[in-house]
């Protein structure tokens, strides 16, 4: 049975290993029952489910998945927590811990090895300063996927659901959308964790679409230009595409494909839509 999200337990097996907290992994364990029942039932976990954990840290939320999960692959990269994962998951046939670093691991062979090259589904509680490169990697990397459930800062989940013309809508809120149908499912205070970080998270679920919502002819050109457009947000799309190393477009030919986009020439990249980056693209490279 699933008994570390008490906070009492999760501190007896703290104090069994004498384990210290490692700020650079980024460690916040969570501590909060209900809390992990929210993000079992947003990720829908059930016995036909491979799920793939990042960062399991002492296997709180990793008992929670095993209970319902038919099999689950936990990625952890402090070896310190090596042993108390064998611990804490010995009563368990159907977890697997791998002590690596998840941005060097080749996922897509693992979901070949794991789940026979059908969709994985990640759950985890991610650390802040990593949260980015895991999501995009999964993304980008085409890593076959039904969905992503996670908690992430409050602030990052926001910015990845938000449309134009707010302050939070940039690279990343075009990135999750184009790949994924993002929902923020729950808001985590601090006191949640141990230790308590400084700012408050959110569980958020990335539904992957089988079919991006948008076409596009190069979709790694679009996406510099999407950079681009957002790496000096005071700009306008005319300055900051021209000025962008790689790119290799002309003012002239910028100011001409907004006119055929019947766009301003003062127009800045916060206020376009997935659609409109899109056509911006294939307009800038045709």
């Amino acid at each position: 049975m699933a008994t570390l999200g008490i906070p009492s337990n999760t501190i007896e097996v703290l104090q069994k290993y004498h384990f210290n907290f490692q700020k650079k992994f980024g460690q916040n364990f969570l501590i909060d029952t209900h809390v992990l029942e929210k993000i079992m039932n947003a990720a829908q976990i059930s016995k036909d489910d491979c799920v793939v954990e990042v960062g399991p840290g002492i296997g709180t939320m990793t008992q929670y998945l095993a209970e319902r999960a038919g099999h689950v692959v936990a990625v952890e990269i402090d070896k310190a927590l090596i042993p108390i994962l064998s611990d804490t998951l010995s009563a368990y046939d159907n977890v697997e811990v791998i002590n690596e670093d998840i941005l060097k691991v080749d996922l897509n062979r693992l979901v070949q090895e794991k789940n026979g090259g059908r969709p994985i589904k990640v759950v985890a509680n991610l650390p802040y300063y990593i949260t980015t490169p895991i999501i995009m990697g999964l993304f980008e990397s085409h890593v076959p996927l039904q969905s992503i459930t996670i908690m992430v800062q409050k602030e990052v989940a926001d910015r990845m659901q938000v449309g134009p013309g707010t302050k939070d809508y940039g690279a990343l809120s075009l990135a999750v959308q184009y790949y994924a149908r993002p929902e923020i499912v729950a808001n985590v205070p601090p006191n949640c964790f141990i230790p308590r970080p400084n700012v408050g998270s959110a569980v958020i679920r990335l539904d992957r679409y089988a079919e991006p919502p948008v076409q596009t002819a190069d979709e790694q050109f679009m996406f510099s230009v999407i950079r681009a457009s957002f790496n000096q947000r005071r700009k306008t799309l005319v300055n900051g595409l021209s000025n962008a190393p790689g790119l290799n477009v002309s003012k002239e030919k910028i100011k001409e494909v907004l006119a055929r986009m019947e766009l301003s020439e003062t127009i800045r990249g916060e206020t376009l839509t997935l659609e409109q980056f899109a056509q911006l693209a294939d307009l800038l490279r045709g």
